[in-house]
């Protein structure tokens, strides 16, 4: 039988994640014209991280943003964006144009930060504003 709550979660994730990636992708985009591809992506990488955040907690995952959860989220993240230069770095090695080097990084990425975030924003020491977790 099909969850109906983490079912809700995994489409609403899918759609902060691809609102995040695009904001992150297209401030990438916009700035590997003038900037190094890795310090591009940093900056989209933080801008989308803010957003992530506020959306997560309130639209995703629908729990109440707490210093705890902000850890969580921050270090996962953390996690994500070494994971994310990485395998950057490791398309662009092999001779992805700059442009495109993004699209099998997220493709990587964006799967694992999910567990991650899920793991630290509904953790059962943290029930949610229902009182379920």
């Amino acid at each position: 039988m099909i969850d109906k709550q983490k079912l809700g979660e995994v489409i609403r994730f899918g759609i902060v994640g691809v609102l995040a990636t695009i904001l992150q992708y297209a401030i990438y985009w916009l700035l590997i014209r003038w900037l190094n591809p890795s310090v591009a992506m940093t900056i989209g990488y933080l801008i989308s991280f803010a957003f992530n955040f506020v959306a997560s907690t309130r639209y995703t995952f629908r729990v109440k943003a707490s210093a705890k959860r902000g850890a969580g989220f921050a270090f996962s993240h953390a996690v994500n964006y070494v994971l994310q230069m990485l395998t950057l770095n490791l398309f662009l090695w092999l001779g992805v144009p700059k442009q495109w080097a993004p699209i099998p990084m997220f493709c990587i990425c964006v799967p694992v930060n999910f567990v991650l975030v899920r793991f630290f924003l509904k953790s059962p020491s943290q029930p949610s504003p229902s009182g379920r977790a």
